[in-house]
């Protein structure tokens, strides 16, 4: 499954929401299936904030390719 389709599943099952930038980071940081590179884009690319749902990460994430 490519990282990307890995990444929406673990946001979409693993993430209770509402969730901070620092609670769905914890949650990245724990998904060994995704590689460190892909860890720290996330990393460097979720502003602050409180998000209601998979797609309100989606939709920030986004904007930012």
């Amino acid at each position: 499954m490519p990282t990307f389709a890995v990444y929406m599943e673990h946001l979409k099952k693993h993430v209770k929401y509402p969730a901070t930038r620092s609670e769905l980071l914890a949650a990245c940081g724990n998904m060994k299936d995704i590689d460190a590179e892909t860890r720290e884009w996330l990393a460097a690319n979720v502003p602050e904030g409180r998000y209601g749902s998979p797609s309100e990460v989606l939709r920030i994430l986004l904007d930012k390719l």
